[in-house]
């Protein structure tokens, strides 16, 4: 099993590395409430120290889906597609999804994924409570002069 690897950790920031996207598959957890093994998945909260989301990179093998199919009690999900096509349901509606794909799914939304390609979908989910952002962007961001470090690497 493919451990992740901590680039950094200090009182700002907390870095890894998961390696490349089509090793993805070498990741595997033990689900919390089925106990089934999943392999290529692989959640980044703990790892990264986070506080306010659950970002998860996932894999589903060829002509595969995802083996149930889930609600949240306070949590909406966005789904970005990398790789491979196949098809979304949430609440009995079906639509394509393909790389480039984004879908956000309410908690309460019944939502599902299936992989219809010959070659192994990758997609981020990434997990935050409902309504609770209250700035983004620039809204949220300060400019602030810093003098770039990365010059010496280069």
């Amino acid at each position: 099993m493919k451990q992740i690897k901590q680039i950094i950790k200090d009182t700002n920031t907390t870095a890894v590395d998961l390696g490349y996207i089509d090793d993805l598959m070498e990741y595997s957890l033990t689900h919390k409430v089925t106990k089934q093994n999943i392999e290529g998945k692989v959640y980044l909260k703990d790892a990264t120290n986070s506080t306010s989301t659950e970002i998860s990179f996932n894999s589903l093998p060829p002509k595969t889906e995802q083996p149930y199919f889930h609600t949240h009690k306070q949590n909406e999900e966005t789904y970005i597609v990398l790789k491979g096509f196949g098809f979304f349901q949430v609440d009995g509606k079906v639509f394509d999804v393909k790389e480039g794909s984004v879908v956000r799914v309410a908690p309460n939304g019944i939502r599902g994924i299936r992989n219809s390609s010959d070659k192994t979908m990758v997609y981020i989910v990434i997990q935050s409570k409902e309504n609770s952002l209250e700035q983004y962007s620039t809204d949220d961001g300060t400019r602030v002069k810093f003098e770039p470090k990365w010059q010496d690497k280069i």
